[in-house]
């Protein structure tokens, strides 16, 4: 049965996903918007400092809204995106008040790890869209990662090491 330490862990993991894919769709709009003021060809750090500050303090929906304005590469993805949008709203506006008491009792707990799954699902498919419009096949990677490991091996832990490092006390 699901422990409440692991709804919270599965919720960190879909609002690390969240945060993925606003940080991949920041980073197309700072792009898009330093190629149109032409600060690719023409260096202006000041003017390049602004627009990021400008792009980090957008939303995901304000994100998406601008991209739209800056590119048509993803009218393909609007449906992707949506619920992406809609679905990294939920967890972070409406998630644990909609499950509410759910956390006290196993099949409560159940049900918030499935809609967990499903959001994650959604905003996880949205950003290997968004990688791939990017030219990073997030699938070809692992695969070819699967098939490296497959004729390597496993990595071996040498004699004195860890395979964890030691924790930085200044961290």
């Amino acid at each position: 049965m699901p422990t409440l330490d692991d709804v919270y862990r599965k919720f960190g993991e879909v609002a690390e996903a969240a945060q993925l894919l606003e940080t991949e769709l920041g980073t197309m709009l700072f792009a898009a918007r330093c190629i149109d003021e032409d600060l690719i060809e023409n260096k202006d750090p000041l003017r390049a400092s602004h627009i990021l500050g400008s792009v980090n303090r957008q939303t995901l929906g304000r994100l998406l809204k601008a991209l739209n304005n800056h590119t048509q590469s993803l009218d393909a993805l609007d449906s992707l995106l949506s619920k992406a949008l809609q679905e990294r709203n939920h967890l972070f506006h409406s998630f644990y008040r909609k499950h509410n008491f759910r956390r006290n009792s196993d099949e409560g707990r159940s049900l918030m790890l499935q809609d967990l799954e499903a959001i994650h699902s959604a905003v996880f498919d949205a950003y290997k869209a968004i990688l791939k419009l990017n030219g990073v096949d997030l699938g070809a990677m692992v695969a070819f990662l699967e098939e490296a490991r497959a004729r390597i091996g496993p990595p071996t832990k040498q004699e004195g090491t860890s395979s964890d490092p030691e924790p930085d006390p200044d961290f």
